[in-house]
Order: structure tokens, then C-alpha cells, then sequence
């Protein structure tokens, strides 16, 4: 009723563009629950009958072979239990590091303020390359470790500029306020600064979270040992290479029955690797909007 009447109250121009928006929403939305249904249904049904006939509702079709080799398969459990820390750690070194270099940037009164958001910016753009970065990590020792995977990523200017327009938002006085109470910087910024500024730290870990969850690249460069390597790798063998971790296929030798299994295994796989994700995702949510729109409050 709401809806209807805001819709009658509105120009005929604006109510065309209410409705082409609700429609081009609509078809947003689809477009994506479409996909994730047809993985979840996917990664129940016989790999023979969904190549063959496609998505089916018979469920003596059905199977949860996938789901078993997925879970009693120790390289999994491995990749999971290392992409988590993963995530977890450059979540906090990210967020940290961001977090410290937005609040000078932030200051007014800060001396070398223009010099330090050149520099900034020109990383934005530019980079070392593969190559140099590789050397970089070899000479330091970081190779075919964790922090090959945290460390040269750990630091986004793009976030540090959402930190630092947050910051900006904070209205002048409860800064004032700290020094006539004799706060120093520090005292200022965890005690006073920070609590104000949950919702900004929520979405910033909300993304390095995910962009860690979901990286396999840099890992793939530095990490060597197996049994360092994130879900994602594991994830790469199954879906790109088509390669089932050999604890999988012990009892199936012949190549299509490799195929097939494959094709099993890697919508189960997606679905337990987006698991955290989707259960992280609501918890953050009340943050989301507000933070996400720091940047709209001051350039």
C-alpha cells in the first residue's frame, strides 16, 4: 500500500523511472539467485544425468557422493583450515595498517600531508610487477610461508582513502573535547577515535576478508608446501585443471570416470567454500551501509 501510493503521488517521468529501476533490479536479483541455485541443485545430482539431461527434479537422480569425498578428503580440511587463517590474520594486519595511516592523513595539521597522498596515489597506478615482487619475497626469507600471502597486499590506498574521509566525518569537537581532558594522540585514537568508527571497520573487514577468502593467485606463486596451500588451490585443481585430489578417486581409475567425478566435486566444493562467506555476510550488514557510504560525505 505504501509503495502504490508513493507511486500515484509521483510525475509520470518519475514514476517510468521507479518502475525501470524496480525491473532492472529485479533481473539484477535473478541474475544471481538463477546461478546459485542451479550449483546447489547441481552439486546433489549424478554427474551423468545433469551432462546429459540437465537440472532434474527426480530425486533417485539425486546423490550426496560429493559431499562425502568432500568431506572425508584430508586436503580439503587442510586448504580450509589454512584459508581461514589466511583471512583471519591479513584481515587484522590489513584493517590494522589501514586504519593507522588513514588517521594522520586525516589531520589538517598534518606536515607532508601532500607529499605522502602523491605517493599513495602513484601506487594506485603503477606497481613493480610480478618479477621484482618475487625477488623481494625470496630476498626476505617469505617464500613458501604465510606471510608471502599477508604481507604484500596488507595495505590498500583505496581503503586507507575510505578510513581517512570517515575520519574526516567526525565532528571537530569531540576532538577538542579529548584535549581539554588531556587525552593524547593515542588515548584520541583507540579510546575515542576507533569505537566511533565501527561501521567503517566492519566493511573494511568485510572486504579484506573476502578478497583473501577468495585469492589464490599469490598463493600459488610463493606456497610450495601442500599442506600450506589455502581451499582455493585445492578449489583450482577441481574446477580449472580438473583434477581430483588423489584420496578422491582411489577406487575410480579410468579417465572419464575422473571426468565425471570432477564435474561432482566442484559445485559441492563451491558450495562449502562459500559457507563462510554467507554466514559472515549478515553479521555485518547493519555496518554495511553506513560505511559504505563514507565517501560521500566529504571528497
Amino acid at each position: 500500500m505504501k509503495k502504490k501510493s508513493m507511486l500515484r503521488r509521483c510525475s509520470g517521468q518519475d514514476r517510468a523511472l521507479l518502475i525501470t529501476g524496480y525491473i532492472l533490479l529485479g533481473l539484477f536479483v535473478v541474475a544471481i539467485i538463477v546461478p546459485m541455485l542451479y550449483i546447489v541443485i547441481a552439486s546433489f545430482m549424478d554427474p551423468i544425468t545433469l551432462q546429459n539431461k540437465g537440472i532434474t527434479f527426480d530425486f533417485s537422480k539425486w546423490t550426496t557422493t560429493a559431499y562425502e569425498r568432500v568431506m572425508t578428503n584430508s586436503q580439503i580440511w587442510i586448504g580450509f583450515k589454512n584459508a581461514v587463517i589466511y583471512s583471519v590474520l591479513f584481515t587484522v594486519v590489513s584493517v590494522t595498517v589501514t586504519l593507522l595511516a588513514a588517521y594522520p592523513m586525516s589531520r589538517s595539521d598534518f606536515k607532508g600531508k601532500g607529499f605522502f597522498n602523491i605517493i599513495f596515489i602513484i601506487t594506485m597506478f603503477f606497481g613493480g610487477g610480478l618479477i621484482p615482487t618475487y625477488l623481494v619475497m625470496s630476498n626476505l626469507g617469505l617464500v613458501d610461508s604465510m606471510w608471502a600471502v599477508i604481507l604484500p597486499g596488507a595495505f590498500s590506498v583505496w581503503n586507507m582513502i575510505i578510513a581517512r574521509t570517515y575520519y574526516q566525518g567526525i565532528p571537530n569537537e569531540l576532538r577538542e573535547a579529548a584535549d581539554v581532558d588531556g587525552a593524547n594522540e593515542i588515548t584520541f585514537f583507540f579510546k575515542i577515535l576507533l569505537p566511533v568508527c565501527t561501521p567503517v571497520i566492519a566493511v573494511l573487514a568485510l572486504w579484506q576478508f573476502v578478497a583473501m577468502w577468495n585469492s589464490y593467485f599469490d598463493a600459488m606463486i610463493y606456497l610450495n608446501d601442500s599442506a600450506k596451500q589455502p581451499l582455493q588451490l585445492v578449489l583450482r585443481s577441481i574446477l580449472i585443471q580438473n583434477q581430483p585430489e588423489s584420496g578422491m578417486i582411489s577406487d575410480m581409475q579410468s579417465t572419464a570416470a575422473r571426468a565425471q567425478l570432477a564435474e561432482l566435486l566442484k559445485y559441492a566444493t563451491i558450495i562449502i567454500s562459500s559457507l563462510p562467506l554467507l554466514v559472515m555476510y549478515p553479521f555485518f550488514q547493519k555496518y554495511f551501509d553506513s560505511g559504505i557510504m563514507a565517501g560521500s560525505v566529504k571528497g
